[in-house]
């Protein structure tokens, strides 16, 4: 069974460059004065970096998984500075809970669902 955790600080490097790979530059991910007047009062992850995060874990333990499927949640903001527990856990045969909780307060930011082929 699969069972990976880590921790991650994202920074606004993180969101930055993940813009410019990614092509989303939305203002609420990559310019701090903006996101200031924003609901959220800074910037926020992209969704999908905090993905990449969760996947990077995985296949850093277990290159041979390939994704078959995913269904995603962002039930919170991820914030920059704020330290985040990644995990990926086996929950059946290939399919694998992933989750990303903010250590600070125990806020889910993320979760998914994915089904893996190996």
């Amino acid at each position: 069974m699969i069972h990976l955790k880590e921790t991650w600080v994202p920074t606004q490097e993180d969101f930055n460059a993940f813009a410019k790979v990614s092509g989303d530059d939305n203002p609420i991910h990559v310019d701090p004065e903006f996101s200031a007047t924003s609901a959220f009062g800074r910037t926020v992850s992209h969704g999908m970096l905090i993905y990449t995060k969760l996947w990077g874990l995985l296949r850093k333990h277990h290159p041979e998984a390939r994704q078959v499927s995913q269904s995603t949640m962002f039930p919170a903001p991820t914030f920059t500075g704020e330290t985040v527990t990644l995990e990926v856990r086996e929950t059946e045969r290939d399919l694998l809970a992933l989750q990303a909780m903010r250590v600070s307060d125990g806020t889910v930011v993320f979760m998914a669902e994915t089904r893996i082929a190996r």
